[in-house]
């Protein structure tokens, strides 16, 4: 038996109920004239583009490119006759192995993508430019149509971290158990199916799947929908013809606007110059993008602070890292995307990077037993009668927030057969680091790397971080523990700020609203861990 046959034995093992598919739409008939409303998934989907901070409120430098032959006013938003569609439609089919066909359910979506939210179709334009290239590549790559591409649009709207409440992620949208039939692993700190790259492998290699069980495009976007299952179902009601419009009255509900979503997602992105929709800049393009090795734990900030990157940016670029934290070790690398105007940087001071002590008082070597000791993966569990939250988190060595969190959980209740999250392995308490300082450690970029090869970062940044005498001390054998505690640096010389505290503050609330640690806060103000804050005391922040 090939790996192949394996897969598509799992996958329909895996056919699951539709509910659970993120791209549910509500249209009930196919030739209905009913307006979408607003909670379709598909129009959730593309509202979720409003709020992506990557965009900025500027068009292409050279957006003139993208101006429509026609001569429209700036307020007129064209709008064409069915005869129209239904021409550049069939030269669309003419030129695909998808079949593309036009109905009135493919014009609801066409005035969904160029009328109603012709300003979210606009950027989904843009972050073509970054993701279109991608998927283009690997579609070629698997001998796959094209087209194809124009499914993540469906399915995300072109949104990294689109998260579907039913649990399907990023641009994809996998679930969990579909993602790992496919290598896209999920850790505390990684999620593989928002990694654009791993995630677009596992969808070719899904759909090759799917076709090769239905040999038609169509069925095959139905079932990565639905599920080979409710295909299948719908086929044998059907007298077993294999066509999707044959199918379409006994295909679930949700999935029969799948594919008309398709075609006019297609035809709109294809036809965006007519309908005077023009590309809204993300500010990145997909050839100003290049990976760099990470070999040591490393975090956002650090990345940000060190090499003076956006934040915006660096998340938005790897959003599969779910805390800001890359859980890596020189024997579990991970890919760092970034552009490539950064790369020089973070490749002539990386060992630099590792040391870095970020503005907020990270450590690095509590970070990494941190890390060690609380980096689990997760599976699958299926509830059984009579369990409750709290007794499935302590079966698991979770908290119950642990457990809801994990599962996007809005109310403290299970149900009998539910499948949901949990991680297989207690976490651990993190082992006290020997000698860590939190303290904030200048460093100069080095730029020229003709000296780089002489000088080192590393070394720079040790020689001023650890004086020699103080370095030899390191290395004796620590010395006996004596009553007295070591004494603390002066406080004198911590820059700090005044707070005020409000009703209903406490100490972890502040801190996580300033971006500080709370023992932070006690060692600047003195309070022991006993202690209670009053509305109206004024307490020391750090800055």
């Amino acid at each position: 038996m090939t790996l192949n046959h394996v897969k598509i034995i799992v996958l329909l093992l895996l056919a699951i109920p539709a509910s659970v598919f993120s791209q549910d739409t509500i249209i009930t008939d196919t030739l209905r004239r009913k307006p979408l409303i607003d909670d379709d998934p598909v129009v959730t989907m593309l509202d979720s583009l409003a709020g992506l901070k990557i965009f900025e409120d500027t068009e292409f430098p050279n957006a003139k490119q993208y101006q429509n032959w026609a001569s429209y006013s700036d307020t007129d938003v064209p709008v064409f006759s069915d005869s129209v569609y239904r021409e550049r439609i069939a030269q669309m089919n003419d030129q695909s192995p998808f079949e593309y066909v036009y109905n009135a359910e493919v014009r609801k979506f066409i005035e969904l993508y160029s009328v109603r939210k012709r300003k979210l179709t606009a950027r989904i334009l843009g972050l073509a430019q970054i993701y279109f290239p991608l998927f283009e590549e690997q579609l070629d790559k698997y001998n796959m149509p094209l087209e194809l591409k124009y499914l993540a649009v469906i399915e995300s709207a072109l949104n990294p971290t689109a998260n579907s409440p039913a649990g399907a992620k990023g641009l994809w949208q996998f679930m969990f158990g579909t993602g790992r039939v496919y290598g896209l692993k999920v850790s505390s700190y990684v999620d593989d199916r928002y990694d654009p790259y791993k995630a677009t492998v596992a969808a070719c290699e899904h759909l090759t799947d799917l076709y090769d069980i239905y040999g038609n495009w169509s069925l095959a976007l139905a079932a990565y929908n639905s599920g080979a299952g409710n295909v299948n179902k719908a086929i044998r009601r059907s007298g077993g013809i294999k066509n999707f419009w044959a199918i379409h009255n006994y295909l679930p509900r949700e999935t029969r606007s799948y594919v008309p979503a398709f075609i006019a997602a297609s035809y709109v992105l294809t036809y965006a110059n007519e309908h005077k929709i023009f590309p809204v800049d993300p500010g990145i393009l997909y050839y100003e993008v290049d990976t760099v090795t990470v070999t040591h734990v490393l975090t956002f900030d650090q990345i940000s602070e060190m090499l003076n990157i956006p934040m915006d940016e660096v998340e938005f670029l790897n959003p599969s890292f779910k805390h800001g934290v890359i859980p890596a070790s020189p024997e579990n690398t991970y890919k760092l995307r970034l552009r490539k105007k950064y790369i020089g940087h973070f490749i002539n001071n990386e060992n630099a990077l590792y040391a870095y002590r970020t503005r907020r008082g990270l450590a690095q070597d509590a970070l990494s037993a941190m890390v060690s000791s609380s980096y689990r993966e997760s599976e699958l569990y299926t509830v059984k009668n009579g369990e409750t939250v709290a007794g499935i988190a302590k079966k698991f060595s979770m908290t119950t927030s642990e457990l809801r969190s994990l599962n996007n959980m809005k109310k403290n209740y299970v149900r009998p057969k539910q499948k949901i999250l949990v991680y297989t392995k207690p976490r651990q308490k993190p082992t006290e680091p020997g000698a860590v300082t939190s303290t904030y450690i200048p460093v100069e970029l080095v730029k020229d790397t003709s000296k780089s090869h002489a000088r080192p970062a590393d070394t720079n940044v040790h020689a001023k971080a650890q004086p020699a005498d103080q370095e030899k001390q390191t290395t004796k054998p620590p010395a006996r523990p004596t009553a007295k505690p070591a004494a603390k640096p002066a406080q004198s010389t911590q820059k700090y700020f005044s707070y005020t505290v409000q009703s209903g503050d406490n100490l972890w609330d502040i801190a996580d609203k300033h971006n500080v640690t709370v023992s932070q806060i006690k060692d600047l103000n003195n309070l022991k861990n006993s202690s209670r804050l009053k509305p109206g005391q004024k307490i020391k922040i750090p800055r």
